[in-house]
């Protein structure tokens, strides 16, 4: 049984870090969904599990064709990011998916997080694409490594689904979104345009422009949209969330595509 001093325990635990999964080429999953559908689409390593949750997670861990090590409940604490550990933890390779990739399956939606540095609004943005029918989400400028634990939990699986690609030069981006034939809309509360208005405009195949919640869509992506528009609010609240807001333009836009 390995314990928390134990080699491949240890060289797992480095994978916590960003630095430490971009060396390795790994990430770690947590907790049976996670592990169930990351084994799913070939992404799983070794794994490692206390005795306990090999007994509660018998016919997930059985299914599993990689190598399954037995760990100590200390071992199991330190692979763990989380208040309570799961005691089911996989090492799994990083998806090497490009932005070429999503653009050559012809999407009809994606959606772009510029900037969004909170993994919790990340995982739930990407679990929202993934159910609004969205051909891929990408993550531009200084947004959150998607393969950080807590946006993991916060995708519930969704980004084992739906591509997710990480793209430093959002103009770059952008411009190869145009060239693959999507129009940019992002929202802004001086739009031209109401969102629920809008059907005819979000029936051609599009990219959302997200921006974190804190300031916004950058003043220079919100101008490199082709369209801004808005969304009616009847209350009082200046803004919504980023999720909350991804929701309803994803919505919408999948609704005008028929992708529901």
């Amino acid at each position: 049984m390995l314990t928390e001093r134990s080699a491949r325990v240890v060289a797992a635990v480095k994978l916590h870090r960003h630095v430490g999964r971009r060396r390795a080429g790994r990430f770690l999953a947590e907790g049976p969904n996670l592990v169930e559908a990351a084994a799913a689409v070939g992404l799983v390593r070794e794994v490692f599990v206390t005795e306990p949750a090999a007994q509660r997670h018998a016919a997930l861990v059985d299914a599993l064709d990689c190598p399954v090590h037995p760990v100590t409940e200390r071992a199991a604490k330190a692979l763990s990011d989380t208040v309570t550990p799961v005691g089911l933890v996989a090492a799994c390779d990083l998806p090497g998916t490009r932005l070429e990739d999503v653009l050559a399956g012809r999407p009809r939606l994606v959606a772009v997080a510029v900037g969004i540095s909170e993994p919790g609004n990340a995982g739930t943005l990407i679990r929202i694409a993934d159910a609004m029918g969205a051909g891929g989400v990408l993550l531009v400028g200084h947004s959150v490594d998607p393969y950080n634990g807590k946006c993991l939990r916060a995708s519930a699986g969704s980004i084992f689904a739906c591509p997710v690609v990480v793209v430093p030069d959002g103009h770059a981006a952008i411009s190869a979104l145009r060239g693959a034939g999507l129009q940019v809309l992002a929202t802004a509360p001086d739009g031209d345009t109401r969102l629920d208005e809008a059907d005819r405009l979000l029936g051609a195949p599009t990219a959302w422009l997200f921006g974190p919640e804190s300031h916004g869509l950058p003043a220079e992506f919100a101008a490199a949209a082709d369209r801004r528009l808005r969304i009616p609010m009847a209350g009082g609240a200046e803004s919504l969330n980023v999720a909350a807001a991804a929701a309803i333009c994803l919505y919408q836009s999948a609704r005008a595509l028929d992708l529901l």
